[in-house]
């Protein structure tokens, strides 16, 4: 029999999410030989290449395993594209290392694709403590999303017609989005698979996670530019007005203090000092209070607004897009 679906799974020096992933791919319900898993190591790592020989090796009956290194990318569109071009299948299965599908999850999403559909989103389950983290809950916006790669299906089709992912998303944010919205304005038919359920647990964070991502907002940028109407029906938007008003009440804070104004500090320090501790208010509210993550809302809800605002900015001028 033909492999009817190829699951195409990027990573990067992560051997213990990976273990965990392909294990679960390969106690699917669907037949073995129905499916191929495609891992695409965007380090090159000697070490990955080991680990799924191995694990080739030991499988006695199993999906075939296809290890496919790639050095000269730009991120996980790039490693993606490189996946499913290798792939056999005509439909085309994407998930990431740091996942955990269902049992059924191949076989819900054939069964959803097989009425026809270019594409098919599954469902994703992201568990939480009682308490999250800032960081937790809003990974767990994973389970609202649409089209997400860490559970979508795609007729091999309907990647060709459009290039596939965009590479110029260089990080995990919006490429996926891309995509999908690309494929919508075609008026490609794609469809939704409830029972293809893949769960997504939250990786351990460092202190002030929430800084760095602010990176990937250029990102929305190029969303904006490619997509207008869909980047504002569909995405959910950081609190922009909020963060103008604090960097500009921080500026203000700054011009006063060179041209030594004591009135103009007071308010400008009165003005930030009021939006930030209630950009922290927000962020805690329903989430964790232990002491450390208070302290680490308390100064990242300072540093967050003029990171958004810059990445906001430089997006802008890398995408030659107006975007404020």
């Amino acid at each position: 029999m033909s492999v009817a679906v190829s699951v195409v799974i990027p990573t990067c020096n992560r051997p213990d999410l990976l273990d965990r992933c392909l294990a679960a791919l390969a106690s699917q319900s669907l037949a073995p030989d129905r499916y191929e898993l495609v891992i695409v190591d965007d380090a090159a790592s000697e070490a990955t290449r080991r680990q799924v020989a191995g694990r080739a090796e030991r499988q006695e009956a199993g999906p075939a395993l296809h290890y496919l290194p790639v050095s000269a990318t730009q991120g996980p569109a790039a490693a993606r594209n490189a996946g499913w071009r290798f792939a056999r299948g005509e439909i085309i299965a994407f998930t990431d290392d740091d996942c955990v599908p269902d049992r059924e999850w191949l076989a819900a999403g054939l069964r959803a694709m097989g009425d026809g559909a270019s594409g098919v989103s599954g469902r994703v389950i992201v568990p939480l403590p009682e308490r999250p983290t800032d960081y937790e809950r809003n990974a767990a916006g994973l389970e609202t999303a649409e089209f997400v790669t860490a559970n979508c299906f795609y007729r091999r089709r309907a990647l060709e017609a459009v290039g596939g992912f965009d590479e110029r998303f260089g990080a995990a944010w919006r490429e996926d989005s891309d995509l999908f919205f690309t494929l919508l304005e075609r008026g490609e038919p794609l469809a939704y698979a409830d029972e293809a359920v893949v769960t997504h647990p939250v990786r351990p964070a460092r202190w002030g996670v929430s800084m760095r991502q602010q990176g990937k907002s250029r990102y929305n940028a190029l969303l904006s530019k490619k997509h207008p109407q869909l980047f504002r029906e569909r995405t959910q938007r950081a609190p922009l007005r909020h963060y103008y008003a604090t960097v500009a009440a921080l500026a203000g804070l700054l011009l006063g203090a060179v041209r030594r104004q004591p009135l103009v500090v007071s308010a400008c320090l009165t003005l930030w000092s009021a939006l930030t501790l209630e950009f922290a208010a927000r962020r805690l509210r329903g989430t964790s209070r232990a002491p450390s993550h208070v302290a680490e809302m308390l100064v990242t809800s300072a540093a967050i607004p003029p990171l958004a605002v810059f990445w906001r900015l430089r997006g802008a001028v890398q995408f030659r897009v107006p975007f404020v």
